[in-house]
């Protein structure tokens, strides 16, 4: 039996194509894996970073590399908030953050002011999340009027109000309740989702009633009218029936009879 050698220059070659073609393949499989975690736990992508990205217009793998930085997930909607508002990268303002600055502190660190953060709403009765909605109104906000917790508070209220076209009302009486953002953002979600489920739903009752009108017919269609007896003479002259001068029985008196 002969035996066959591989070169050595052959197998180089084929392990350098082999390499070539995973470099090439290996981005799209990183990109499947991110996509497939959106609905995963802590460590992929969920509903809350979802939205995120949605709403401030960047891929949900940023969002979590800047999260695995050791921002706080509450806090990730101000970062991005702040970097949109300055025009700043985002790894920027999670920089700062790391160092131990304040939120309000790196808000003036890039020349922003207090009302940034100002969301209009009409706050009903007292709210202690936002209890300085009461003391503090709109254009008297300084820097030491907001801690972390109420900026958190602030920018996650706006951008889940927009994001969703949510009364921001609801969103800071669930708050008030101790609910975290991310459960609002779900519940919101899920909230949304059946009603447009209903929506459906009445939709398509209301084509199969619509339908159903269209089959019926009314009492007289259908129903042929019946042809007079001198209808057939009328069609033969044309509509125009033959006149003849007679007398009648006791021949004082005249008539007009069509034959």
């Amino acid at each position: 039996m002969k035996t066959v050698k591989i070169r050595p220059a052959l197998i180089g070659a084929t392990t350098g194509l082999f390499l070539l073609l995973m470099s090439m393949v290996s981005p799209s499989f990183a990109q499947t894996e991110w996509n497939v975690g959106i609905s995963g736990g802590s460590g992929g992508i969920d509903g809350f970073i979802f939205s995120m990205g949605q709403y401030y217009g960047v891929p949900e793998r940023d969002i979590v590399v800047i999260r695995e930085r050791g921002i706080y997930e509450e806090e990730l909607p101000v970062v991005f908030f702040i970097a949109r508002m300055a025009g700043v990268d985002p790894g920027l303002v999670a920089d700062l953050r790391m160092r131990g600055m304040s939120w309000m502190d790196i808000t003036y660190y890039f020349g922003l002011r207090p009302d940034v953060y100002y969301v209009p709403v009409v706050v009903h009765r007292y709210v202690p999340a936002y209890g300085y909605y009461n003391s503090h109104p709109r254009g008297t906000w300084k820097r030491g009027d907001l801690r972390d917790r109420d900026i958190v508070n602030q920018v996650n209220l706006k951008f889940m109000s927009e994001h969703h076209r949510y009364a921001p009302g609801k969103i800071m009486r669930y708050r008030n309740e101790g609910r975290s953002f991310r459960v609002i953002d779900r519940d919101i979600s899920r909230e949304r989702n059946v009603k447009d489920r209903d929506r459906i739903s009445r939709n398509r009752n209301d084509m199969k009633v619509d339908q159903n009108r269209q089959k019926k017919v009314r009492p007289n269609e259908g129903v042929q009218k019946l042809a007079r007896p001198n209808d057939n003479k009328f069609k033969q002259g044309n509509g125009k029936a033959k006149q003849a001068y007679v007398h009648n029985d006791k021949g004082n008196g005249k008539r007009w009879r069509g034959n």
